[in-house]
């Protein structure tokens, strides 16, 4: 037999009525069924708790001794009890998400400006990475949550990626300088003589774009390369070239034009990843929740569709 904590609680119930009857009371039991409780614990300590002392009890020396173990038990029960409903109920905890530099420009902040308004106690910790990165962090721990640009070939079979949103890629120029072309939309093609911005390598947008005007018949010649996101759209603000980029990260650059590619365009899916058998904690679940729905209902960017 085992010393519970039920059988504790009726123990210090006893010590501070020093009364069977009255702790029952305040207990909200029968007087018979505390008294089997304490007889219980008796038998499974080996020695008497209590003893009767002109119509009250008195702690015998095993009693003596119990008293502030069991004091401290029931102490640490109770804030072990009380941290968990806290993290339960989202009243703290912490979340562990990731996201491209693209996404932590353009919807990241609006979902954690929801989710903060929601759930202020809730710690957040973003990590912006390339979508390699970000899949080596989730696979090591370090993240609970990321939003990457889905691979073609998948990723891997440890993690689980849900598509969330799909998005076109645009060509981003200087809206005080003319066009990258007259017309409505540009074809690919028409990039083969115009410099381009282009990102450093290992980021997620220069394989893209190298691999398209590869398919296209040519290769991009470069203004500048190097830079990640925001480096990339300075660029292009200061008239250095132009830049394949999401229509996303254009929606506050109004020193920047976006012109659409003609068909069949290039698009990318972004899928919401975390570890296959892992289960997410509270806060974690809560912000995907929060993610989902601010995709479902809030207002996207020209070019972004939910999935």
């Amino acid at each position: 037999m085992e010393v519970q904590l039920q059988q504790l609680r009726y123990f210090l119930a006893v010590v501070e009525t020093r009364h069977f009857t009255q702790a029952a009371d305040v207990l909200g039991v029968s007087q018979p069924t505390l008294s089997k409780q304490i007889h219980t614990l008796e038998t499974t300590l080996g020695a008497p708790l209590f003893e009767r002392v002109r119509g009250a009890v008195a702690l015998t020396a095993a009693g003596e001794t119990l008293l502030p173990l069991a004091r401290r038990m029931i102490a640490d029960a109770d804030t072990a009890r009380d941290a968990v409903q806290e993290i339960v109920g989202l009243r703290r905890g912490r979340v562990r998400v990731g996201a491209t530099p693209s996404l932590c420009s353009s919807l990241v902040p609006a979902v954690l400006h929801r989710f903060r308004a929601e759930h202020p106690d809730i710690a957040l910790h973003v990590n912006e990475g390339s979508s390699q990165d970000l899949i080596a962090d989730l696979l090591a721990r370090d993240l609970d949550l990321a939003l990457i640009v889905q691979p073609e070939q998948g990723v891997d079979a440890a993690l689980h990626a849900a598509p969330v949103l799909r998005e076109s890629l645009v060509v981003a120029s200087v809206a005080s300088g003319p066009p990258p072309t007259v017309f409505r939309e540009l074809a690919l093609t028409d990039l083969r003589d115009t410099p381009l911005v282009m990102f450093r390598p290992g980021y997620d947008l220069r394989d893209v774009t190298l691999e398209a005007c590869r398919r296209a018949g040519f290769l991009p010649r470069f203004a500048v390369e190097g830079g990640e996101m925001d480096a990339v759209l300075a660029f292009v603000e200061a008239g250095l070239g132009v830049a394949l980029v999401p229509s996303m990260v254009l929606a506050n650059r109004p020193l920047l034009r976006a012109t659409p590619l003609a068909p069949p365009g290039m698009r990318r899916t972004i899928a919401l990843a975390h570890r296959r058998r892992a289960v997410l904690p509270h806060a974690a679940e809560a912000l995907r929740a929060t993610l989902l729905d601010h995709i479902a209902t809030g207002e996207l960017p020209l070019g972004v569709q939910p999935l």
